[in-house]
This record gives C-alpha cells, sequence and structure tokens, in this order.
C-alpha cells in the first residue's frame, strides 16, 4: 500500500477486495453499507483488511472496498464443489435451510467492478451482491429446476463440515445483505434473481 501512496501521478481509484464477511453471521437480519463489523474470525480478518487500505485514502486516492458476497459460477469456491453434488441428484438444503446466502452472478461481478472504478462519487464500503439474497432451500429449489435433478436428500451440517472443510462456513452461515450504495447509484443487474444466476453460471 505504501508502495501506491508513492506513486506519480498516484491513481485516481483503487478498488480494493473485500468481502461481505465484514457482517459476521446475521441471520434473519438485513445490513448494508451503514452497519459496523460484525463478530468472529472472518468478520476480524476483512475488517484488518480493510483498515490496511487507509494510507491510500489519507494521501487522497478514491478508495473503494469491494465486499463481495457468494459468486455464482462454475470454478472455485463452494459453488464448484455444490454443481457436481446437484447434477447427480445428490444435493438438497444445507443444515436448516433457512440461512441466507448473499450471492452474485460472476458477470454482474465483473461489471459492478467496472462501475465503481468509473463512479467518481463512490467511495468507501459497496456491497458487491444481489439486490435479495436468497435462503438455502431457495437456492436448493432452483439448482434442482435448472438442473433438472430431485433436491430431496437434505445434507447434515457435520457431513458438510466434512465435505467443504474451510468453505463449510460459506455454506452454512447467514449473511443477509442489501447492496444499498449499488442500487442508490443506479447500477443494473444483468442475473437479479438466483435462477437467472445458476442458468448464466452453467451456460
Amino acid at each position: 500500500m505504501r508502495a501506491i501512496t508513492q506513486l506519480d501521478p498516484k491513481p485516481r481509484v483503487l478498488v480494493a477486495g473485500s468481502a461481505i464477511g465484514w457482517y459476521g453471521d446475521t441471520g434473519d437480519k438485513a445490513v448494508d453499507e451503514s452497519d459496523r463489523a460484525g463478530t468472529g474470525f472472518l468478520a476480524d480478518v476483512v475488517r484488518a483488511w480493510e483498515a490496511a487500505a487507509d494510507p491510500a485514502a489519507e494521501a487522497g486516492i478514491r478508495v473503494v472496498h469491494a465486499r463481495t458476497g457468494l459468486v455464482v459460477a462454475k470454478a472455485g469456491g463452494a459453488w464448484a464443489k455444490l454443481f457436481p453434488l446437484f447434477r447427480l441428484g445428490l444435493g438438497g438444503k444445507m443444515g436448516s435451510g433457512r440461512q441466507y446466502w448473499s450471492w452474485i452472478s460472476l458477470r454482474d461481478e465483473l461489471a459492478a467492478l467496472e462501475f465503481l472504478m468509473t463512479s467518481d462519487n463512490v467511495s468507501g464500503p459497496v456491497n458487491l451482491t444481489a439486490p435479495h439474497a436468497a435462503t438455502n432451500a431457495e437456492v436448493t429449489a432452483a439448482m434442482g429446476r435448472v438442473l433438472g435433478r430431485p433436491t430431496l436428500l437434505p445434507v447434515p451440517s457435520f457431513a458438510l463440515k466434512t465435505a467443504l472443510g474451510e468453505f463449510s462456513s460459506e455454506v452454512l452461515g447467514s449473511i443477509r445483505v442489501v447492496p444499498a450504495v449499488l442500487e442508490a447509484e443506479g447500477f443494473t443487474w444483468q442475473d437479479p434473481d438466483i435462477e437467472s444466476a445458476i442458468r448464466a453460471a452453467l451456460a
């Protein structure tokens, strides 16, 4: 970060990758960029990560913290592990199924990052998620419809922790995020609902 602040000329903007883990487990409560950091290991990590960009902001660079949700894509992360299971008809709601997933399609993620780079009046934290979080049960039903597979087998929490390891917290935790800044700035989502995001990922 020090090297960035010493550049001449300095960059006009720094879009720093961050995560919705900032909010911790929020249960059913909807949160947006105005909410304080939550508690837990991931929230602590994200808070420290965002603070590391403070020198850039102090040097007059427009800093945006892109708090990304679960990116719906075939490769990488928990989704890469989930798609094969659902294709085999082995998918089902995970844990209680009531936990919220704050997600975004890959193409909306990329479009939002470009949008933030060119939106000179936006700085600080920005949630990169779809307008409406979905419960795991809703995601499961959408996966079944898109893939044409049954989703009748519930997956207990202990099995997910064994199969997904560190990614299990992504699917068992509940973070209900609202992208208030993107909405206020007029960003348009290509995939505003989870079913269209899944279809786009598998296209």
